[in-house]
């Protein structure tokens, strides 16, 4: 009895192509991805970007949008995988319907579209709102430090460059001194009024011409302002001493790769980083408010994150938690003002006990008192609790699930639309979920 198999013909050609769509199987991300750029995300921002002219045809920016937005869903940010991936994963041809833009395509198109491209976080945020993902009933806030695009060794503190400064100034010196004693011995061997590379005397004749011009020029101007009736001069004022300027401290460090980033400790030791900002919705996970700063501490952010929040749903949420980096009485009295009731931790963990508080110090205001009061009388039924189970699985999925660890982009500016972009990504995987139930 002989065994049968179902035929594998390689060389055999397809009568007709397949349909995109049957390229994954439906309900795949790669669809959901796909038709929610094209059907409900307003890219007139990107789209206004482009003016008829001459040359070839670009690809089409709603496909090379939704290529983007699927390649940060499955973890893959560097351009060259990008278009690796268009060439060899059929998930990603059901994304492009085939087309294959090499990485210089990829690359560029997200440098040019880098300010517009953050956009797209609101538009899948108020998508996540609508399907009923968001109530904004608790709000966990933290902060997550990412690497930066340059390295720590190139930064260096104002102690340093001080001290630098006079070694290549005492360094300059010593060249000159050579020049100078290279000159005294060109003198001697040549003469003192030959150079050895004198030009030739044609051009010598049209240099002295050209300065007579520019003398004659001179003369003119001079003669034309002195015949304008000069203005009254003012009183002299009595010359007063400028303050002298505030001198940076000594350890306070510019990075020469990214002057923008900072040297911030993190679980890799200190490294040159960004301060990667985000309020998590609890229960669903989803990403309502983000930002990037420079700054290493997270004691001015608690505020500016709920006003994010405010900014992109119209509404400030019912409660909020923050780890005790939050903790400033101007935060907890901000928090108030804006109807948002805080649980912030008001000091470190200890063993065994909750993060939320800590032994009192001999002398606290009563803000903190009160706030350390309110988590003690919730205990473990604290809303406070609701922080780690909310924000922390989020920072894991994006660096440890999705590998995102490190900016591409370089400065401020360019690194938080960098990260809106992947916090974006972990929306849409939030809704597809919600919308496919898988």
């Amino acid at each position: 009895m002989s065994t049968t198999f179902l035929p594998w013909n390689v060389d055999q050609d397809w009568l007709l192509p397949p349909s995109v769509r049957d390229l994954v199987p439906a309900g795949h991300l790669a669809h959901f991805v796909r038709d929610l750029v094209r059907e409900e995300l307003d890219l007139s921002a990107i789209l206004g970007d482009y003016r008829h002219g001459a040359g070839a045809p670009a690809f089409h920016p709603a496909m090379m949008t939704a290529l983007l937005l699927y390649a940060y869903t499955q973890g893959i940010y560097s351009s060259r995988k990008i278009a690796r991936a268009c060439e060899q994963r059929v998930d990603f041809m059901a994304v492009t319907a085939l087309a294959q833009p090499d990485f210089r395509t990829i690359a560029l198109f997200r440098q040019r579209h880098l300010s517009a491209l953050p956009g797209l976080f609101v538009q899948v945020l108020r998508l996540c709102q609508a399907a009923g993902l968001v109530k904004l009933g608790h709000v966990a806030l933290d902060g997550t430090k990412l690497r930066a695009n340059a390295s720590r060794h190139k930064a260096m503190s104002y102690e340093r460059m001080t001290k630098k400064e006079r070694e290549l100034e005492a360094e300059v010196q010593a060249w000159f001194q050579q020049a100078a004693e290279a000159d005294t011995a060109d003198n001697a061997a040549l003469g003192a009024e030959q150079r050895g590379d004198e030009l030739p005397e044609w051009v010598v004749h049209k240099e002295r011409r050209l300065k007579r011009i520019r003398e004659a020029k001179a003369a003119l101007e001079a003669e034309a302002a002195a015949a304008e009736p000069a203005p009254p001069e003012p009183a002299p004022e009595p010359p007063t001493e400028a303050p002298a300027a505030p001198l940076p401290e000594p350890k306070a460090q510019r990075n020469f790769t990214d002057p923008e980033s900072r040297i911030m400790k993190t679980h890799d030791g200190w490294q040159q980083s960004y301060n990667a900002q985000a309020a998590v919705e609890a229960g669903t996970q989803v990403i309502v408010a983000t930002y990037v700063t420079n700054r290493g501490t997270d004691k001015q952010e608690l505020l500016p994150l709920l006003d994010a929040v405010a900014a992109n749903l119209g509404e400030y949420p019912a409660e909020a938690s923050a780890d005790n980096g939050y903790y400033s009485d101007a935060n907890v009295r901000g928090a108030a003002e804006r109807g948002v009731e805080a649980y912030v931790a008001t000091g470190r963990q200890r063993h065994g006990t909750s993060s939320a508080t800590s032994d009192a110090p001999a002398r606290e205001s009563l803000v903190k008192a009160g706030m350390r009061e309110k988590l003690t009388a919730g205990g473990w039924d604290s809303p406070y609790h609701l922080r780690k189970q909310t924000v922390e699985p989020v920072f894991g999925q994006i660096k440890a699930a999705r590998g995102f660890r490190q900016f591409l982009t370089r400065g401020l500016r360019n690194v938080e639309a960098e990260w809106q972009l992947v916090c974006c990504a972990h929306n849409v995987l939030k809704l597809a979920k919600w919308v496919l139930g898988t």
